[in-house]
């Protein structure tokens, strides 16, 4: 699977090579009648595609604490069952417990990004 910020760069480097094939040339001193339009159809373009950027990225976070959430619930097994460790139980314990509200806050704070790009795409 490819890297989303592989494929939005690839993107915006072929909208851009569109774009300036497609301007118009205006007359020497007279300006083409899209340059003023210009900054305003590509900010919201350039603004969306950073968005989704940082959403893939927060996606990968939260993966990502999943997944260390999931193996501190299993060296939290393997040290109070297996290696009877009982006094590192406790301390890892505190350890999970501060991942899962990592967890808790990543997963809300990624919702309402993704809310906010569906916004912006209109």
């Amino acid at each position: 699977m490819s890297d989303p910020r592989n494929d939005a760069h690839a993107k915006k480097v072929s909208q851009e090579k569109k774009h300036a094939k497609d301007e118009p040339v205006g007359s020497p001193g007279t300006p083409a009648a899209s340059v003023p339009d210009e900054p305003a159809s590509l900010v919201p373009n350039a603004a969306l595609e950073g968005a989704l950027v940082v959403l893939a990225q927060l996606k990968d976070l939260e993966f990502h604490s999943r997944a260390n959430l999931e193996r501190l619930a299993e060296l939290a097994l393997t040290v109070e069952d297996e290696l009877k460790q009982k006094k590192l139980v406790v301390p890892l314990g505190e350890v999970y417990s501060a991942q899962s509200l990592v967890q808790t806050k990543l997963t809300a704070l990624l919702e309402a990004y993704k809310a906010e790009c569906d916004r912006m795409q209109g």
